[in-house]
């Protein structure tokens, strides 16, 4: 599937702002940047960089009034589906980069998630079963209610409250997935169909050697994702992070399929 992005985002800053953000569609396997442009107004100096899994960071320092413009083209059909059936791996077998992934974070505190998840999930089947499980386990009992969160909220407040939006879904099945043993990350996206339309989190697990994108919010279909960064959380992955207060003056994101 061929996608068109376009995001804008109007801030205004305090005087000098550092600001790291990351804005741009990744560099994976499952997607290719046909074109793409990043504009930001009034100009200013941007440092680039790329990490080891592809996601790309700018920083910059701000001032004023700002407006950021992103617009791209992504293809992204060598993208597959979570299969069927699938073993986790062993500890031992993981790539040494997946390890962090097995680990409690912030947002995730996975170690307190561990009877329960093996007592509801555990029997489930093989690595693939118990994630599904997990993600139905998810749609019938939490709610996608805006305003319960805020910026926050971790994965055991959401179990408590049974409700929150895709950043407190994704970190309630990052928790539940790491607490069996399955590497499991944060991915910020651009989506196809959202409604409303913005940044989307979702997250991805690591069986039969490689990374699954999976949308616990079921919101958006997964051919029509465009991975933008990954991480352990919500923390690794914002879209804009600043050393100073900033007012967002507007946002949008325009996601659509390219005939």
């Amino acid at each position: 599937m061929k996608l068109s992005i376009e995001a804008e985002l109007a801030y205004a800053f305090a005087k000098d702002t550092q600001i790291i953000a990351i804005l741009e569609a990744s560099h994976t396997s499952d997607q290719v940047i046909l074109s793409e442009l990043l504009d930001i107004q009034p100009s200013a100096k941007i440092l680039s960089d790329t990490t080891a899994s592809g996601d790309r960071r700018i920083r910059a320092s701000l001032s004023g009034d700002v407006t950021i413009r992103y617009t791209a083209t992504v293809e992204n059909n060598l993208r597959q589906l979570l299969p069927p059936s699938g073993t986790r791996h062993l500890w031992s077998d993981l790539p040494s980069e997946v390890l962090p992934f097995l680990l409690p974070s912030r947002f995730c505190p996975s170690d307190k998630f561990m009877r329960f998840a093996q007592r509801q999930f555990g029997g489930a089947g093989d690595g693939v079963a118990q994630i599904m499980a997990i993600l139905e386990w998810i749609h019938r009992n939490v709610d996608y209610v805006a305003g319960v969160s805020n910026a926050e909220t971790t994965a055991e407040r959401t179990f408590v409250d049974r409700a929150g939006v895709c950043r407190d879904f994704t970190h309630l099945g990052i928790t539940l997935a790491r607490a069996l043993g399955i590497p499991a990350r944060a991915v910020s996206a651009y989506a196809l169909q959202l409604d409303p339309p913005d940044f989307h989190a979702i997250f991805e697990v690591y069986i039969e050697n490689g990374w699954w994108l999976i949308d616990p919010t079921r919101l958006a279909p997964i051919e029509g994702i465009v991975r933008i960064g990954s991480g352990r959380d919500a923390s690794d992955i914002a879209f804009l992070t600043s050393d100073k207060q900033c007012q967002v003056i507007r946002q949008t994101i325009q996601v659509s399929e390219v005939s």
